[in-house]
C-alpha cells in the first residue's frame, strides 16, 4: 500500500508557494495539482497539520488516500480526527 496526498489549487503558484514554505526551499512547481507518495503514512500527518494551521492562508484543497478507491478531501471540521486515525492505524 502506498499512501499519498494531493494538493490543488485554482491560483497560479498557490501550491509552489506553499510547499517551499513547508520543505524551507523553493521547489519551483508551476503545476495547479501535485501529488506525492508516501512509504509511511504517518508522515502525511505533518502534511495535513501545516496545510489546516495555514488554510486561511492558502488557495488550497488537500485530499490523501490509504487506500486504493477511497480518497478523503482534508478540511477544518476533519482534520484532527484524520490526524489520531493516522497515529492510530500506524503506531511505528
Amino acid at each position: 500500500m502506498i499512501a499519498f496526498v494531493n494538493l490543488n489549487s485554482n491560483k497560479n503558484g498557490e501550491i509552489n508557494r506553499f510547499l517551499s514554505k513547508f520543505y524551507n526551499n523553493n521547489l519551483n512547481i508551476n503545476e495547479n495539482s501535485w501529488e506525492k507518495k508516501f512509504s509511511n503514512p504517518i508522515e502525511i500527518a505533518e502534511l495535513i497539520g501545516a496545510y489546516i494551521d495555514n488554510i486561511e492562508d492558502y488557495d488550497l484543497n488537500l485530499w490523501f488516500s490509504l487506500d486504493e478507491g477511497v480518497i478523503v478531501k482534508v478540511d477544518s471540521s476533519n482534520a484532527n480526527e484524520i490526524i489520531k486515525y493516522l497515529y492510530e492505524r500506524f503506531p511505528y
